[in-house]
C-alpha cells in the first residue's frame, strides 16, 4: 500500500471539493487527511491517501485531479508519521522549540516536511517556490527545501508562527497609536467603540459621493447604529479609526473575518480632506501586522478597478491583483507568509536566542 501526498490548486467555488475526492475515489486512492491551504494563486487542496498495491501511479491520480479541475497537481510519497494531527504536531514542535531554541531549523523541517533545513541570511529570498526562506530576528533566517511540493502562504505563516514562539515577547501592542503624517499632523490610531457611533456617521456625510463609492460600490450616506455594533464586535473582526487633533474622525479601516481559513478581508475609508497624506497607509499598514500577529496567511480587498488609489497602495504592499466574475469589480491579495522581516519581529534580538 503506497502512502502518497497529493495537493492542487482549486477554484474556490462550491462542489470543487466533491469533484476532486469523487475523482480519487474512482482511482482507487482512500483519503486518509485532508486540508484546505491558501496559495500564491488561490485556494490549494491537500490530501494525504493511500493506494492498493498495483493500483493508480502517481501520474494517474494527477491526470484525474487536472481532469476533475484542478490545477498544477503535486503528488509526491508521505509517511505514516505525516498522519498526526496538525495542531496537536504544531503543539509538541513548539513545546520542544521552547525547551531547545537552536533546533529551530529542525523544528522548522518538522512542520513543514522540509527534506533541508540551513541558516542563511535575512534577506536572501528564494527564487523558487520549492524553497523558503523563514525570517529570524533582523539579521538571520532559516532557507527550508523540500523538492516536488511547493510551500503554500499558509504553511509560510505558520513557520513565521513558529520561529514567534521562540523569540523573546515583543510588547503588548497599545490601545492606540499615533501615526504621523506626510504634513507632520498626529492622528490617534485606535480601536472603534460604540461611543464613536455618532463621529462615524460625521465622518461619511463629509465624505463625497466619489469616495463612498469608492468603498461601498455605491453612494451609501453612513453605517447604521447596527452596523457600527458590528464592526465593536471581536467576532466580526478589527475595526480602527483614526482621530485628527481636533477629535473628529479622518478615516476607518477594517480587518473582516471569512469562512476561508487563515484568510481576511481589508476595508478602509479616508475622508477627502484627508487623501494623499499617508493616512491610508498607515492604516492599512497598521492592519496588516495586526494580521500577522493574529497568525493570518492572506489579505483580500475587493475594490473597483477604478480605484487606481487603492489599487497602488496594496500592490505597494505586495498584493497582487485578480479578477472576478464582475468586470468593474478587482480583488487584490497580501501574503502574509513572513517573507522580510515585520513591524513585529523588527527589533527583536532574536539573534541572541538561537
Amino acid at each position: 500500500m503506497a502512502l502518497l501526498r497529493i495537493r492542487t490548486a482549486i477554484d474556490d467555488r462550491p462542489g470543487r471539493l466533491a469533484e476532486l475526492t469523487a475523482a480519487l475515489a474512482r482511482r482507487g486512492a482512500n483519503i486518509l487527511g485532508l486540508s484546505v491551504q491558501v496559495g500564491r494563486d488561490g485556494v490549494v487542496d491537500e490530501f494525504v491517501v493511500d493506494v492498493p498495491p498495483g493500483g493508480a501511479t502517481a501520474a494517474d491520480l494527477a491526470a484525474a485531479l487536472t481532469g476533475a479541475g484542478g490545477a498544477a497537481p503535486a503528488v509526491v510519497p508521505a509517511r505514516p508519521r505525516e498522519l498526526l494531527d496538525e495542531p496537536t504536531h504544531a503543539l509538541v514542535l513548539a513545546a520542544r522549540l521552547r525547551a531547545e531554541p537552536r533546533a529551530l531549523p529542525e523544528v522548522l523541517a518538522e512542520l513543514l516536511r522540509a527534506r533541508t533545513a540551513t541558516w542563511t541570511s535575512a534577506g536572501d529570498e528564494p527564487d523558487d517556490a520549492e524553497t523558503l526562506s523563514v525570517p529570524v530576528g533582523q539579521r538571520r533566517a532559516v532557507r527550508l527545501h523540500r523538492p516536488g511540493l511547493p510551500f503554500t502562504t499558509t504553511e509560510s505563516a505558520r513557520a513565521d508562527a513558529m520561529v514567534r514562539a521562540v523569540l523573546p515577547p515583543a510588547a503588548p501592542l497599545p490601545a492606540s497609536r499615533v501615526v504621523v503624517l506626510r504634513d507632520g499632523t498626529r492622528a490617534t490610531v485606535r480601536p472603534i467603540t460604540m461611543a464613536d457611533a455618532d463621529a462615524v456617521r460625521a465622518l461619511h456625510e463629509r465624505c463625497s459621493l466619489a469616495t463612498r463609492r469608492m468603498r461601498y460600490f455605491s453612494a451609501k450616506p453612513y453605517p447604521p447604529r447596527r452596523v457600527v455594533e458590528r464592526f465593536c464586535d471581536p467576532w466580526h473582526g478589527l475595526t480602527l479609526v483614526a482621530e485628527g487633533p481636533d477629535g473628529s474622525l479622518l478615516g476607518m479601516a477594517h480587518l473582516i473575518h471569512v469562512l476561508d481559513p487563515g484568510v481576511a478581508e481589508l476595508a478602509f475609508l479616508v475622508e477627502d480632506d484627508w487623501q494623499g497624506r499617508g493616512l491610508g497607509s498607515a492604516l492599512v499598514r497598521l492592519l496588516v501586522e495586526l494580521a500577522r500577529d493574529r497568525g493570518l496567511a492572506e489579505l483580500r480587498a475587493t475594490t473597483l478597478s477604478e480605484n487606481a488609489r487603492m489599487r497602488r497602495l496594496l500592490t505597494r504592499m505586495g498584493g497582487r491583483t485578480r479578477r472576478t466574475d464582475e468586470p468593474a469589480i478587482v480583488e487584490v491579495r497580501v501574503a502574509l507568509d513572513g517573507r522580510g522581516v515585520t513591524p513585529a519581529l523588527a527589533g527583536w534580538p532574536g539573534d541572541r536566542y538561537l
